[in-house]
């Protein structure tokens, strides 16, 4: 049987853990901050006290055989569930949160390391985990913008002749389309046009061009 000393150590060592990598996310206001990420590792530690050491009573008796991985391996399906809440689809094509939901998982994992005796293992599991969600990021953001997708965004009259812009944006040699779609709204047209590999140090002098063309109205440019 596991002493009350012991006990506490590893559920002391699971709400630090939590609180390390919580703390990360409570910084860039997620719905899932530091005490979310507290409770999911302390929880999953005593998780896996319990399995481990919370039938030792009945061990030995005749017939009764006991897995204490079992109780342990519900923890793992069992946080998609919190996982999930805090994966948020903004729009089309746009989700937020899996970083989150992902950082709640390995926390719960932590948590069950902790409550199964692995100090160093849990230990340097959360500092790869705060290396992977803080010291990163710059680079992600840096790789991220180069590769990420431009949008031009075109409002022209309804009633206007639209075919010389087209022209204009299928022919143009430094526009490099990708994905190209437009909308009725009321009396307008609204054409939304995804661009990759394009130089932006060009793009204000394409948008100039464009709004030369009496068709457009407006102009929407997102980098």
């Amino acid at each position: 049987m596991l002493g009350w000393n012991e006990i506490l150590i590893r559920l002391s060592l699971a709400a630090v853990f939590g609180a390390l990598i919580g703390l990360e996310r409570e910084r860039k206001d997620w719905a899932a901050g530091l005490r979310t990420h507290m409770m999911v590792c302390v929880g999953s530690c005593l998780i896996m006290i319990v399995s481990a050491f919370g039938f030792s009573d009945i061990l030995g008796t005749a017939h009764v055989t006991l897995d204490p991985s079992r109780i342990a391996a519900q923890v793992i399906s069992g946080i998609g569930f919190i996982g999930a809440g805090t994966i948020l689809f903004l729009k089309q094509g746009t989700i937020r949160g899996l970083t989150t939901a992902s950082g709640l998982w390995t926390v719960a994992a932590i948590g069950l390391a902790t409550g199964g005796g692995l100090y160093f293992a849990a230990g340097i599991t959360t500092v790869i985990a705060l290396i992977i969600l803080w010291a990163l990021q710059p680079l992600e953001q840096i790789y991220a913008k180069k590769f990420k997708q431009k949008t031009l965004r075109i409002v022209t009259s309804l009633d206007s002749n639209n075919s010389e812009l087209l022209k204009t944006l299928f022919n143009h040699t430094e526009l490099k389309i990708q994905t190209f779609t437009f909308d009725r709204n009321d009396d307008e047209l609204v054409f939304q046009i995804k661009l990759e590999n394009t130089d932006m140090s060009k793009m204000d002098g394409i948008i100039t061009e464009l709004k030369n063309d009496p068709a457009v109205k407006e102009i929407f440019w997102t980098q």
